[in-house]
């Protein structure tokens, strides 16, 4: 098979697959270090994601560490890994409650969609289109039960959770939590939101 990025900057003849992504270069194009280190697929197209910002760190930090220590033995919770949708899309969530028996080969680069219980994106400027309108509707169709959108209203985390409604294949909103958060699926999970982010 020949290399995909041979054709750069322009897309090879049958398009960007998710296994491109397995083999990106480890510089850019002028040899800029870390050019690809943060690369989303997203139908068929490269989506390169702004440097993080201290706060989306901390943010992903505290969800994936709550969500780490309160999942049941068959589950875990990891950050900043991707998950495979289909030959042409292959996001990275900013956390992900995985099957931990998924979670314990060190050496996977993605999960697949139905190793995957619970998806969220954690807002920042750049990503709003992304996370709000373009992945959630993605994450549902492959299957994955559920999504959680995190915002900031006034410096403090909003979280917005969905549950994908297997009848439709859609996520259905079943709660916006200020301040508190009390889920039970897909297991119990209560936090003070203000002290959890800090």
């Amino acid at each position: 098979m020949s290399n995909a990025f041979e054709h750069w900057p322009t897309p090879p003849p049958r398009g960007w697959t998710a296994d491109d992504l397995d083999h990106l270069p480890t510089e850019g194009p002028k040899g800029e270090p870390g050019f690809f280190e943060h690369v989303e697929l997203l139908d068929g197209a490269l989506v390169f994601m702004a440097p993080q910002q201290r706060s989306h760190q901390r943010s992903v930090q505290a969800f994936t560490e709550l969500l780490d220590s309160r999942a049941p033995g068959h589950l875990v919770a990891v950050h900043r890994m991707d998950v495979k949708l289909g030959e042409r899309t292959r996001p990275c969530p900013d956390v992900m409650v995985i099957d931990a028996e998924a979670a314990a080969d060190m050496n996977r680069t993605y999960y697949e969609a139905r190793e995957v219980h619970l998806a969220i994106e954690i807002v920042s400027p750049e990503s709003v289109e992304r996370d709000r309108k373009l992945k959630p509707p993605r994450y549902a169709e492959a299957g994955i039960p559920h999504f959680w959108r995190v915002e900031e209203n006034d410096g403090r985390p909003v979280v917005y959770v969905y549950e994908r409604d297997p009848a439709t294949g859609a996520y259905t909103p079943t709660g916006i939590h200020h301040g508190h958060l009390a889920v039970q699926v897909p297991f119990p999970v209560e936090v003070d939101l203000d002290q959890l982010v800090k």
